[in-house]
């Protein structure tokens, strides 16, 4: 098999520091992944190896230094994330994804996709007014539709934020919760809360809901309306019924965009319900101007132990796997 040789000429100590890490560690680990081999001379970085393999590693470098001259911290956890980007050949390019971002405040904080996944997600949002985002916990899903309301919000492309989820969670009823009707359902709605507050100063949120620029409600608050110049994110979309998917889908108006997120293997309904997330996804496919996304544990961005967590279960609950 032929060896191929490439060169990197790196800009300086600072950069090969960081793309190099401790002791040559990214080096080692780039070496062990892609079975090429790496040698370093102070900024000149060559990579032996395959045509193919050379390729790839020069990828990861690629996405490394664009991290570098954006100053974001290459640690243990990112450089996998890009090493999983160039191995998953069927998604975008490397520097497509760690190049793209959202500007969600107007301090410069930016919000970016960080696996291929999720870089076809934000896609998907920007060019489709309806997209579902389908995937376990972690992936993003929830996260980066609020990141694009917000932008659209703040830069007038929408006159409103629309945020609902069902307050149906694990089997528990709200009627045995205290409190008025607000207080019972404000706990479900939290996660939302958490995402913009997130991404934007608190005080600013509050004047915002106060001026009625954002909105965050309970499904059941939908019916009836018509919801124009808004965009609209329904979160754990899984634990809709059928009838509550139609309603929710039906209310979006003119110059309105509508994002559905949901992960399917964390349905809380009662048995003889039906998903509407799932019902949605074999009823509306094909239908143009609407996506759906799905994401894998490759899109987790949690604790590494997520991933191995989410893979046990898939295990366990599939056809060859164990339930006892």
């Amino acid at each position: 098999m032929t060896e191929h040789t490439h060169l990197i000429r790196l800009n300086d100590s600072r950069e090969s520091a960081v793309i190099y890490g401790n002791l040559d560690e990214n080096l080692r680990v780039l070496e062990e992944e892609f079975e090429a081999h790496l040698i370093a001379r102070g900024e000149n970085l060559r990579i032996q190896g395959t045509a193919e393999q050379v390729d790839l590693v020069r990828q990861v470098i690629e996405g490394m230094r664009i991290h570098v001259q954006s100053q974001d911290p290459i640690d243990h956890k990112r450089l996998h994330e890009l090493i999983r980007m160039v191995k998953d050949r069927s998604g975008p390019l490397v520097r497509e994804v760690v190049e793209d971002s959202i500007q969600v405040n107007g301090h410069n904080r930016r919000v970016k996709p960080r696996t291929s996944g999720q870089k076809r997600y934000l896609d998907a949002i920007r060019t489709n007014d309806i997209v579902f985002g389908i995937g376990p916990a972690g992936t993003g899903k929830t996260y980066l539709a609020m990141a694009c309301a917000v932008n659209a919000l703040l830069n007038r492309k929408v006159k409103r934020i629309v945020l609902a989820r069902p307050a149906v969670e694990a089997g528990e009823s709200l009627g045995f919760l205290p409190g008025d009707l607000y207080e019972k359902v404000n706990p479900y709605l939290r996660p939302l809360y958490d995402a913009l507050y997130d991404m934007m100063e608190f005080e600013k949120v509050g004047r915002m809901m106060q001026q009625g620029q954002i909105e965050v409600a309970p499904l059941a608050f939908m019916r009836g309306r018509t919801l124009n110049d808004c965009f609209v994110i329904l979160d754990e979309a899984q634990n809709t019924t059928r009838e509550q998917m139609k309603m929710f889908l039906t209310r979006l108006g003119y110059e309105s965009k509508a994002v559905v997120t949901g992960d399917v293997t964390q349905i809380d309904l009662p048995h003889q319900k039906v998903s509407g997330l799932i019902d949605a996804v074999n009823v509306l496919k094909g239908i143009s101007g609407m996506e759906m996304v799905w994401l894998g544990r490759g899109d987790v961005v949690r604790h590494r132990l997520v991933q191995e967590i989410i893979r046990a279960y898939e295990e366990a609950e599939s056809p060859e796997g164990s339930h006892a």
